[in-house]
């Protein structure tokens, strides 16, 4: 009985790579698919583990040196080789419509492939997408990148004008973020209630949740406020080479509230003392490009806290190494401090 290559994929997980550390060589399998379907000559080329998340990301290097990246598809999570060839034309897209905003290189196979499937020791399929080194640092690995925010700002209001714009190609898949794939039964990355909590930040957790749905429940679904996004420029995804910045990873892309941007964008260092001039920066550099009235504000701030809640979900289901040190470890208490301070002001990052 012949096994289809979705069937293959919703059967493994990201724990095949659990053994591997920062820096560890790739498996076997997977260096000779790279290899094979990149046309790469195996005495020349070095896979090694950068870091394991929503996918597992190595780096590449031929004679030594670093070349680019190959990210392997946290499998079934995204839909299959369709979901992420759309993924790649909109970074295409962008690349070639959007001058200012600087995004990564796909690095077809010789074959004119953009996605490959390669096989691990049991057959399974695994899908696989390479891009061209980017040198720099990651955002996420400053000790303040609030700097940085205001280009972050405004580069989301670049995607989001050519996202209204643009004519999605014939087969275009992403999946959707709304606000029942971010919190409650269904959400996407786990429920926020399995996280060890005292009865009281349950409580007050839920007590913010509450609040910000309520905003949410409100909040027109058109053509203006929802559609195509990036749903994760976080520290994390944007490299700095000096002043240059360059969008590293559209794996989340899908379509949701435009303000969602904004959301994500603070992920994991809401608390920080920095996280309200990250905030304010990124507001500045959106509102170069398209204003933001009350409504709006508001908005993105019940959806900050939503974010909040929905990656102490995510936490419960991944690598504490996938942050940095101590990054993780942070979280819990985070939350019920932004918890608290958005129940006195929705708006207190912008205060």
């Amino acid at each position: 009985m012949s096994v289809s290559l979705m069937d293959q994929l919703a059967e493994p997980s990201l724990s095949a790579f659990d053994h591997l550390t920062r820096g560890a060589p790739a498996p076997y399998w997977l260096y000779r698919g790279v290899c094979a379907n990149w046309g790469l000559e195996h005495d020349r080329v070095d896979l090694t583990l950068i870091t394991v998340s929503e996918n597992a990301t190595f780096l590449l290097a031929l004679d030594g040196q670093p070349i680019g990246a190959v990210r392997v598809s946290h499998p079934g999570y995204v839909g299959g080789p369709s979901a992420i060839n759309s993924e790649i034309a909109w970074i295409n897209a962008i690349r070639l419509q959007v001058d200012e905003v600087r995004v990564l290189t796909v690095v077809p196979s010789p074959r004119g492939n953009y996605v490959c499937v390669i096989k691990d020791n049991a057959g399974t399929g695994w899908i696989c997408v390479s891009t061209k080194f980017v040198p720099g640092t990651v955002l996420e690995d400053l000790p303040d990148p609030s700097a940085y925010y205001e280009t972050i700002g405004r580069w989301s209001a670049l995607l989001h004008k050519h996202a209204r714009s643009w004519e999605l190609p014939y087969g275009f898949r992403r999946f959707a973020w709304d606000t029942s794939d971010i919190v409650g039964p269904s959400a996407r990355w786990g429920r926020w209630e399995a996280s060890k909590l005292t009865t009281q930040e349950a409580a007050l957790l839920g007590a913010a949740q509450f609040k910000a749905l309520q905003v949410m429940s409100g909040y027109p679904k058109n053509g203006y406020t929802w559609g195509l996004i990036h749903a994760d420029l976080r520290a994390s995804n944007v490299l700095a080479e000096g002043d240059q910045l360059t969008v590293i990873d559209f794996d989340d892309s899908g379509f949701g509230y435009y303000l969602w941007d904004y959301a994500a964008a603070l992920s994991f260092l809401t608390q920080e003392p920095y996280g309200p001039a990250m905030a304010q920066a990124w507001i500045r550099g959106y509102t170069q490009i398209t204003g933001l009235d009350d409504k709006e504000i508001e908005v993105a701030s019940a959806l900050t806290m939503l974010r909040k809640l929905q990656l102490l979900g995510w936490l419960c289901h991944h690598r504490e190494d996938a942050l940095p040190p101590g990054l993780a470890a942070a979280q819990t208490a985070g939350a019920v401090v932004v918890a608290e301070r958005y129940l006195e002001a929705s708006t207190w990052l912008l205060d």
